[in-house]
């Protein structure tokens, strides 16, 4: 792709878990190429991306009923008081860091954010989040310290146009709605306004001049 046409990132859907959920071997497929652990291999064979069919919601609670007595901790999840400090915890990250989140979710075994493109890169951004989500959560005695909070870095997604910020909003905010929740609610999140096509955007602007000479303006 020359680069003249080639998408120019605006914003991050940020993903990752609680420590111990979607392993490599995962019934639903992941992202990992390999298994680290040969008592993790012993739960299934790995198979790299997102399933075509995923599996029913009984095989999916089998597995980690299963994975539970291999991990070196127990499976970690989060009630609804570590959801509100893990909450207070990204709202100070947004405003120190100066984010712009448009949409969030915090489910009891992980998390989705979408963040607008920022100086940091997207793994830094997780980073952050995790660190002073972990430094809540201890502080506020919620779990030992030898005991693993999150599961890694995590994944992230690249949004290079408008839509793809408004379909993600749509598929974030339908997270806790799927598990039979209520769409979650945060101070920290921002309405989107279209940026960088938003009302009175410079038709001339490098985004807009890239988005032309790939035909999707």
């Amino acid at each position: 792709m020359d680069v003249q046409t080639r998408p120019i990132v605006i914003a991050y859907h940020l993903i990752w878990t609680a420590y111990g959920w979607w392993l490599p071997n995962d019934p639903r497929g992941s992202m990992s190429r390999d298994i680290g652990s040969d008592v993790l291999a012993d739960l299934g064979e790995l198979h790299y991306g997102r399933k075509r069919v995923q599996p029913a919601s009984r095989e999916i609670r089998e597995f980690y009923e299963r994975a539970g007595s291999k991990l070196q901790h127990p499976l970690r999840t989060f009630d609804r008081v570590c959801v509100d400090t893990i909450a207070q915890a990204f709202a100070d990250t947004i405003r120190a860091q100066r984010y712009t989140c448009y949409a969030a979710v915090i489910m009891p075994d992980h998390v989705h954010l979408l963040i607008r493109k920022h100086k940091h890169v997207a793994e830094e951004m997780i980073q952050n989040f995790q660190d002073q989500s972990r430094l809540r959560l201890r502080a506020a005695g919620r779990f030992l310290s030898d005991h693993p909070i999150w599961g890694g870095p995590g994944w992230k997604v690249f949004l290079d146009h408008p839509e793809d910020i408004r379909r993600t909003i749509g598929y974030v905010r339908q997270n806790p709605v799927k598990m039979r929740g209520e769409e979650q609610q945060w101070g920290f999140v921002s309405e989107y306004d279209g940026w960088p096509l938003h009302p009175g955007h410079s038709p001339n602007s490098p985004y807009v001049k890239r988005l032309k000479a790939a035909g999707r303006y």
